[in-house]
């Protein structure tokens, strides 16, 4: 062996180890990659698609009898929420047709309290208005003694 030729192998063990060290931190970045890479091969999966799959586990007849309680529930909520709906459109729309007259003649006979005390405010003057119609005493009453 040549001095050369081991100043050449002792360049390729340095080399080497520096090539292996480099290879390592490598494969270490490599490693999240690939690890990432793994999950991104498995489809995800939904909620509704794990409920199914888990009810795979319960017997049929549990299967059966928590339909039948969902379908049950869902059409008595529906049925209770039109009858809800006609119940309160038909109170509401009674409540309008039957008290609206009666708000109407309480305004009108409102308005013609005010018509009637604005004539008298006219007629008699300010103070006849505010005493609510009933006439100030003219004379004093006389005491007998």
């Amino acid at each position: 062996m040549a001095p050369g030729d081991d100043n050449d192998s002792g360049m390729e063990s340095q080399d080497g180890s520096q090539s292996l060290d480099q290879q390592d931190t490598e494969t270490e970045k490599k490693q999240p990659e690939i690890e990432n890479a793994d999950d991104d091969d498995e489809p995800e999966e939904t909620i509704a698609e794990r409920l199914w799959g888990l009810t795979e586990m319960f017997p049929e007849s549990v299967r059966n009898a928590t339909y039948a309680t969902v379908v049950g529930t869902q059409s008595g909520l529906k049925c209770a929420y039109n009858f809800s709906r006609s119940t309160l459109w038909i109170v509401f729309s009674t409540s309008i047709i039957l008290f609206a007259p009666v708000i109407f003649e309480v305004e009108r006979a409102q308005m013609e309290e005010i018509h009637k005390n604005q004539q008298k405010q006219m007629l008699l003057g300010p103070n006849s208005a505010i005493s609510g119609g009933v006439p100030p005493p003219l004379l004093p009453s006389m005491q007998q003694r």
